[in-house]
Formats: structure tokens, sequence, C-alpha cells
């Protein structure tokens, strides 16, 4: 066996897909690296306006998804779908450019901080989203079992060496350096991608013996609110977008928390970017060992379901103890539980549900879901967690709510699971008539 075979049974590959899958880790992996530089500073710039304010911070990221969500999806119906990725990164990495600007001479400016906070959150959600389109548009489902966990790998050794970069390197370039090596990695991640649009006709999901699928050299049907209207129109998309707001309220309830316990026990500025560096740093050791020797084989043993309602029990049962023993020592493995269990698994496992659908769900659809939707939940469950503050001081009330949501999560995550099974194994025509607004789905 020769070591690229070798390779290629290590990652679960076939040796036709090595280079691909191999391209699609390191196109996330420049992704992660970019955002997770960043990452510690715009925690810090969170605590900077005032722990009290997140909700508003979380608010204003909604309302700037709102505005942004059309006019990317203006843009998705004008330019061919293999150009569109060139389109939106660009568009990023000239927001980049600016930020440096602005932190090199106002960088201790409260507004500057919060507008900071409110763009990468858009930008970290936009970014990825276009790249897990790009994924499922290149990769058929059978592909995606055995390749989603190794490539979204290539975030997680991001997510190590972007905040291992940046404390290195904080010193010397400093906030505005960290921010252009970011644009630097984002322009790399574009070559990765010219490189699988390519592979796409030969080896993944447009190669000749592959059920037939829209021309990538065409841009996406529909119009700008048409990503609203596909998700309306369709109960799998609609149980989908339940499932994200699910999680996105689970991940606010921990996040805030997690913010007033650092923001109590640690006051230095600095010594709060290395705790939030260090939670980092471990959360993604752990999703790389589980992304790269666990995932793929658990999705083809069990299916998707093992990934979708595996975590949330996990997360149900931790939000307990946490009501149980309210402490930073408990809720900071809580936090990492449920973010390496997003990594490695629910993220994967989420992606894997759009792979069956056609091109306007896999980009508009799941567009408007991952960033309206996912930041709708976000901001909702800010506000309600404020409130629950307001009714009982303390954690306890907050953790049995989260217990709540993570169980409805976990029930939910394996219905969409069998249901996604259940599409993959149905003719391309009528999957993709199920969910046309054209339709009426019984699903």
């Amino acid at each position: 066996m020769t070591p690229t075979q070798r390779l290629a049974q290590a990652i679960n590959a076939r040796p036709i897909e090595l280079l691909a899958a191999l391209c699609g880790f390191a196109l996330f992996f420049c992704l992660f690296s970019g955002y997770f530089m960043l990452r510690p500073i715009r925690e810090a710039m969170g605590i900077r306006g005032g722990v009290e304010n997140l909700q508003w911070l979380f608010t204003a990221t909604f309302v700037v998804m709102l505005i942004a969500v059309p006019l990317f999806a203006w843009l998705n119906s004008k330019v061919a779908r293999a150009r569109y990725i060139d389109w939106v990164y660009g568009f990023f990495i000239s927001n980049l450019l600016a930020f440096a600007v602005l932190f090199q001479y106002a960088g201790d400016d409260i507004w500057v901080a919060r507008v900071f906070y409110v763009w990468i959150s858009v930008y970290n959600l936009f970014v990825v989203s276009v790249a897990w389109s790009l994924m499922a548009d290149v990769f058929d489902s059978t592909q995606a079992k055995r390749l989603f966990a190794f490539i979204a790998a290539g975030a997680s050794c991001g997510g190590l060496v972007g905040p291992a970069v940046g404390a290195l390197l904080v010193d010397t370039l400093g906030e505005s350096g960290l921010i252009l090596l970011a644009a630097v990695l984002l322009g790399v991640a574009i070559l990765a991608k010219h490189y699988l649009m390519a592979w796409r006709a030969e080896g993944g999901a447009g190669r000749p013996d592959a059920p037939p699928s829209e021309s990538p050299r065409k841009p996406v049907i529909g119009n700008p609110f048409s990503g609203l209207t596909r998700v309306l129109g369709s109960r799998y998309l609609l149980g989908i977008s339940a499932f994200v707001i699910l999680l996105a309220t689970a991940s606010t309830f921990l996040y805030f928390e997690q913010a007033r316990l650092v923001a109590e026990t640690f006051t230095d500025r600095n010594e709060q970017i290395r705790v939030f560096g260090l939670i980092d740093f471990c959360v993604q050791s752990l999703s790389l060992l589980a992304q790269v020797f666990i995932t793929g084989r658990i999705a083809q043993r069990f299916g998707v379901r093992a990934l979708l309602a595996g975590v949330p029990i996990l997360v149900c049962l931790g939000f307990i103890g946490l009501a149980l023993a309210p402490t930073f020592a408990m809720l900071a493995a809580l936090m990492i539980v449920r973010r390496v269990g997003e990594y490695a698994f629910v993220r994967p496992g989420r992606e894997m549900l759009f792979t069956p659908l056609d091109a306007e769900s896999k980009y508009k659809a799941k567009n408007f879901i991952d960033t309206v939707v996912y930041r709708a939940g976000d901001a909702v469950s800010a506000w309600a967690k404020a409130l629950l503050d307001l009714l009982a001081n303390g954690v306890l009330v907050a953790a049995v709510a989260g217990a709540a949501c993570a169980a409805l999560w976990g029930a939910l995550g394996w219905y969409l699971g069998g249901q996604a099974s259940r599409r993959a194994a149905e003719p391309v025509a009528g999957r993709d008539a199920e969910i046309s607004p054209r339709h009426h789905p019984a699903d």
C-alpha cells in the first residue's frame, strides 16, 4: 500500500477524493486560523462594552444580519455559483483591511470595540456558512458521511493554531497586524475553493456518474428573499431552523454565564484574553481528536441521528450538573463539552442535512438559517437570559431552562437525522420537488 493510499484510508477517503478532502481541510484551516486569532480580541471587546450590554450587541448583530442576508442573496442570484464565494470573501477581506486601520488609530474607542464585536459575529457566520454550502455542493451525500468530519477537523486545527499564533504575535504585530494576517488567510481560502469547484466536475457531486445537479456556471435561481420563502415552504427546513434556534439558546445561556464569571474572576484585559484563548485551545484539541478518529465512523455506522442527538443529551445532563454545582469549573467543563460536541459532531451532522437538497436550498435557504435564524436565536435567548437574571439572580433558573432546551434540541436532532437518511435514498427529482416553492410539502 502506497503512502497516499494509507493516508486516504486513515481519513476514510477514496484515493480519488484525497486531494479534495485535503483541500477542504485547508480551506477550513485558513478560515478558522484567522477567526480564532481574532476571537479573543472580540471577547475582550464584548467585556469592554459591559457584560450587562451584551444582549444589545446580540440584537445589533441580528439587525445587521437582516440587512446583509438579502444583499448576499441578491448577489447569489446575479453571479455564477462558482464565483459567488470569491465576491463574498473579497468583500470581507476589504472589511478586515478597514478594521486594521481603525485598530491602529482608534483601538481604544468604545464604539470601535462594539462595532468590531458585531461585525466579527456577522463575519464568522457568513464565511463559515458559505464554506459549508460549497462542501454540500462539491460532495454528494455518501461522500459527506465519510469526509465532512475530516474536513471539519481543518476548522479544529485552525482553532488550535489561530490562538497560539495570536498569543505569540500579538506583542509584535499588535491587533492590527493580526487582522491583516486573517485577511491573508481568507485570500488563501479563495484559492482552495477554486480547486474544489474544478474537482467537483471530475470526482464530486458533478462527476459524470453522479445524480444530475445544477450547473455551477449559472447563478442560483430565486430573489433576495427566496431563502426565507424556501424555508417557510418546507417542514424539513423549518425543522432545521428550530434545531439551530435550540442550539443557539443553549449556547447563549452558557456564553453569558461564562462572560459574567470571567469578568468577575479576571479583571485585567490580557488575563481575560488568555483565559478565552485557553478555553479555545482545549476545545479545538478535543474536537480535532474526535473529528479525525470518531465522527466519520459514527456517521457511517449509526447515521446522522447519532451526531445530532447525542451531544444535546450530554448538554442537558451538564445543565443539570450546573444547577446542582454552579461553579466556574463546572461551567468551563460544560462549555468545553458543548463546543467540542458542536464542532466535532453536531456541525458535520447539520451540514449533512443539506447534501440531498438542491442548489437554492444549499446556498440561499442554508445561508438564511445559518445567519438570520441563528442570530435571531441568539438575540431572543440573550433577552430571555437577561429576563431570567432579573427574576432570579443566579445560575439555577437559567440552568433548568437550558436543560429543557437541550432536551428538545436532542429530540429534534433525532427526527431530522431520520428525515435526512430518507431523503438521501430518494431520487433527486423527488427530493427537490418536495421543497420547491411551487409545491406544498407533506413531510
